[in-house]
């Protein structure tokens, strides 16, 4: 037989509830909610972020000025270049390598610290390694092009390679991530399952082809989803080691709202940058979360009910 808590018991807990929330919430909004206003606010403005709050109301200026900036839609196109090339270079890269660690093979939890010990590295040392490495006079990586006859080449000042270079810095620094979350995903599959698939004759291909990647799906997705974020809002590396340039070719959406922020004091326009980035983010969140991971989401929420 049901029975119904007494209404002084049900407030009681819910105000536990709030009480215990309460410190979360406000550094939530505090420093979550409450930027993103201000960024909405001081984008309808003309102002230099330096003499109190902004007064000189200018509407959708910054954003119509914006659809005519070529440095900003540069930016968009870069940001999706790379998260091309990252959706068919680095993340397919990072799956091939886990499947391989994921084998019974000599030394494999000394292969998997070193793939993953550049990502524990800051941004900035990867930068400055980088630099070293790809130095046009004395890096490593002329050197070694030296050997074979090829001729040095100028990786960071040249506009048609540049942002090629940068991909080469973001590939090294976060495919071991991505390996990680591959041979997590990869160990969570039952081993029986494999196993029937081989006794029945299916080859390694045929078992990794119908087997191994339908059951990683939902870390493949995850997977995806961090690395298009983390392309749209890629910042350090490329400011360390570029700045922006040569002539803005290595420009991203950050760099830009950074440039204009911070160096010319225009942070109404900075502001209108970081809210078509918060946009575009958004937009393909719920998106993604919509129409990609639904079935992923919906297991999550029946596991939740079955555990209330």
């Amino acid at each position: 037989m049901k029975t119904t808590r007494p209404r002084s018991h049900r407030l009681r807990g819910f105000t536990t509830i709030l009480l215990f929330l309460l410190p979360a919430l406000v550094l939530f909004f505090g420093l979550v909610v409450a930027p993103i206003l201000l960024a909405f606010y001081a984008s309808v403005f003309k102002w230099n972020g330096l003499r109190g709050l902004p007064t000189d109301f200018v509407g959708l200026a910054n954003f119509t000025r914006l659809l005519a900036d070529e440095v900003f839609l540069g930016d968009l196109w870069r940001g999706l270049l790379l998260i091309i090339m990252s959706l068919v270079v680095q993340l397919p890269l990072s799956l091939g390598i886990a499947m391989l660690l994921n084998q019974k093979i000599r030394g494999r939890a000394f292969f998997r610290l070193l793939f993953f010990a550049p990502y524990m590295l800051s941004e900035a040392i990867t930068a400055v390694l980088f630099m070293m490495i790809l130095s046009p006079t004395d890096g490593l990586a002329n050197v070694v092009l030296g050997w074979f006859g090829v001729d040095p080449l100028d990786w960071f000042a040249d506009p048609s390679s540049v942002m090629m270079s940068v991909f080469i810095v973001m590939t090294w620094k976060y495919f071991g991530f991505h390996m990680i979350l591959y041979i997590a995903g990869r160990q969570g599959i039952p081993r029986e399952l494999t196993e029937a698939a081989q006794i029945d004759g299916a080859t390694g291909w045929k078992v990794f082809r119908y087997v191994t990647l339908p059951l990683l799906g939902p870390t493949i997705r995850i997977s995806v989803f961090l690395s298009v974020i983390g392309a749209i809002q890629l910042f350090d590396l490329v400011w360390i080691i570029t700045g922006g340039g040569p002539s803005h070719s290595s420009e991203t959406m950050a760099v830009t709202m950074f440039q204009f922020g911070f160096k010319r004091f225009q942070v109404g326009y900075a502001s209108a940058i970081s809210v078509v980035m918060f946009f575009i983010s958004l937009v393909f969140a719920l998106f993604y979360q919509r129409y990609v991971m639904r079935r992923d989401l919906q297991g999550a929420s029946t596991v939740l009910r079955e555990q209330r």
